[in-house]
């Protein structure tokens, strides 16, 4: 009896799976559906097509660690947007663009390593290099974390003028 209750349940776990009623999901096609996604908002965003910020899940957690006037962490994408993000792109004169040197993904985590640039309002370089590391769930950040040089950020944004449009 015991070897008919197994076979029937290995049975109705391979016809679920087969229907895809309750198969679970594979790890690895997280991954890469997850990995596409962060690939493709960060090209558009480097082609000047699109930004970064439109895969962020309007309930976001995004934080910065480390200390200064921007480290903190942020609930919402607006929130973050207008406290953190504003500060700085108001005070360049073209968009930051992004150079890509690596993404990597485990499980849903999706991590970027990339430099970004852009000229600000004073005409002065912006370099900076960042690590920004993503949690998604169905197919938008829900967590951030990003790392990145903390001294060049504020020096943007303490001695340049606010860009006029």
């Amino acid at each position: 009896m015991k070897h008919v209750i197994l076979a029937a349940t290995a049975a109705a776990s391979l016809l679920l799976n087969a229907t895809g009623a309750a198969a679970t999901a594979n790890p690895d096609d997280a991954e890469a559906t997850n990995t596409a996604i962060v690939q493709k908002a960060f090209a558009a965003w480097a082609a000047g097509t699109g930004s970064v910020f439109d895969i962020l899940s309007p309930d976001i957690v995004w934080t910065i660690p480390g200390s200064g006037p921007v480290a903190g962490t942020y609930t919402g994408r607006d929130s973050f947007l207008d406290e953190a993000s504003l500060p700085l792109v108001d005070r360049l004169s073209q968009p930051v663009v992004p150079e890509v040197h690596h993404i990597w993904a485990f499980e849903d985590r999706v991590i970027v390593r990339f430099d970004g640039s852009a000229t600000t309002t004073s005409g002065a370089p912006y370099n900076n290099q960042f690590v920004w590391i993503f949690r998604l769930e169905d197919g938008v950040v829900v967590e951030a974390e990003a790392f990145l040089d903390l001294v060049a950020y504020q020096n943007v944004v303490e001695n340049n003028e606010v860009r006029v449009d």
